[in-house]
């Protein structure tokens, strides 16, 4: 069945006749009639009760109209999203981010994105690099931020910026003076990292490998801020991305030489149907300037802020 005689059934049932439905919708009487009894012939059954001048639906009339104005509003309903979705500064993004990543360096970005395209609605997915690569690949996610490199055949990405790590060390170390420190002075240090999955550990572990430095491993956490406070309180030392390290006095942060970075860009999915709302926040993260990213921020003010954006922004854990 066709959608335009559902429409003519439904303009005839509406008002009451053939000629008051023929001006409504611009066409001629007889053509309508004729429309009417194609309809009435491919369903088989009599659709009105034609009592002279004016017409009455039979009980299969009224059965169609209740089926008729439900399938002509979905099919409106599906042709207004599927405009929303041409359009470039409205619609809706599942962005996947990285944990020690989306409180330190997304929150700003995103809350900036929102109030400049308020059209546009983005769901926050805060997952381990394995699991959010995987969620590319299913369709699950438009976009991922992560460390780079991904190594993945069906995924492609694209880098943002590049984050220094810091050592971080208790305020009373004998490396707490330094102003720049090479790594293998943390050799035989007891080394808190994060679990196995973390992108973030593998990058400490890469990094410590590279400079030849040995450590004591003695503690595994799922969140930095549990590792910071241990350092704090003189547990251990560990290797930190700047950006989480911004407003923090509780710890001695110092830099490398050579510096020790990672990468950090976003992921897609090869195939995914790209959609302009996706090109926009593409476009918007390559543009946005991550060198003062947070910078000057308190920390209690910093994860404020990253709690109203993730419940305003509908994260999800």
């Amino acid at each position: 069945m066709e959608l335009q005689p559902l429409r003519y059934f439904l303009a005839v049932a509406r008002h009451g006749g053939f000629v008051r439905a023929a001006d409504h919708l611009g066409i001629s009487q007889p053509t309508l009639s004729q429309q009417i009894q194609k309809l009435e012939r491919e369903l088989d059954v009599m659709l009105f009760d034609r009592l002279g001048r004016s017409l009455k639906l039979t009980a299969y009339g009224e059965k169609l109209l209740e089926s008729a104005e439900r399938i002509l509003r979905e099919v409106e309903e599906a042709q207004t999203a599927l405009e929303a979705l041409k359009s470039e500064d409205s619609g809706e993004l599942k962005v996947g981010v990285i944990p020690t990543v989306l409180p330190y360096s997304m929150v700003k970005p995103f809350t900036a994105f929102e109030q400049r395209y308020p059209k546009v609605r983005i769901t926050l997915v805060e997952a381990m690099t394995e699991v959010l690569v995987e969620n590319l690949r299913r369709g699950e996610l438009d976009l991922a931020i992560l460390a780079l490199p991904i190594r993945h055949n069906e995924i492609v990405c694209s880098e943002l910026f590049r984050e220094p790590l810091l050592a971080a060390v208790p305020h009373d170390h004998e490396l707490a003076g330094q102003t720049r420190i090479l790594l293998p002075r943390l050799e035989s240090e007891k080394m808190l990292l994060l679990r196995e999955g973390h992108c973030l550990r593998n990058e400490v572990l890469t990094a410590c490998s590279r400079a030849k430095a040995q450590f004591q491993q003695v503690f595994e956490s799922d969140h930095l801020e549990s590792i910071l406070r241990l350092v704090a309180a003189g547990y251990g030392v560990s290797l930190i991305p700047q950006k989480a390290t911004l407003g923090r006095t509780d710890c001695r942060f110092l830099p490398f030489e050579p510096h020790a970075v990672r990468r950090i860009g976003y992921a897609m999915a090869k195939g995914h149907q790209s959609l302009p709302v996706r090109k926009l926040l593409q476009k918007f993260l390559k543009d946005w300037d991550w060198s003062v990213d947070g910078g000057g921020m308190e920390r209690e003010t910093r994860f404020e802020l990253a709690t109203s954006t993730l419940a305003r922004l509908h994260s999800t854990s």
